[in-house]
């Protein structure tokens, strides 16, 4: 089945350790678990879903370069790269994809140098503080808008 919205799944360092990493602020699934829920919801919502995960930007970014013709849009948890990564800011400008940011907590409610993104000025739109729920809001956006796009 050729999926009509395809959608790339970004989460960057410290991620690989949900469901072990301070769950009280992270929760307790794993990444496994929550990607998969987001492949069933996907499917639900008629789009592909792509998943990487790494601790290394340049991994990240090369992804990014390698899909970009393949993808409609990106979700993507930058993690720590949020707050320190111009390169992974640029590689998201230069394939012109919409994205949309996603963090699991609040940053605005934590450490002050989190609050600061490289990403934010640049995304579609940012979901921050929703827990894994906001991967799901981003999903069910981005496949509206997607679709949206394409009826005009």
């Amino acid at each position: 089945m050729k999926y009509p919205v395809n959608i790339l799944i970004i989460n960057g360092p410290n991620l690989n350790l949900l469901g072990e990493r301070e769950p009280d602020i992270y929760g307790s699934i794993t990444l496994e678990e929550l990607i998969k829920k987001l492949n069933k919801e996907g499917k639900l919502l008629n789009a592909k879903i792509n998943h990487i995960q790494s601790n290394s930007e340049n991994v990240l970014i090369n992804e990014i370069h390698n899909l970009r013709k393949k993808i409609d849009y990106i979700i993507i948890n930058a993690g720590g790269f949020t707050h320190t990564s111009i390169a992974l800011r640029d590689a998201l400008i230069g394939v012109r994809i919409p994205f949309i940011e996603v963090h699991i907590s609040n940053i605005y409610a934590r450490e002050s140098f989190r609050a600061h993104s490289w990403l934010s000025d640049v995304s579609s739109g940012i979901i921050c503080g929703l827990g894994l729920d906001g991967y799901f809001w981003a999903l069910k956006t981005a496949v509206k808008r997607i679709k949206q796009s394409r009826k005009k």
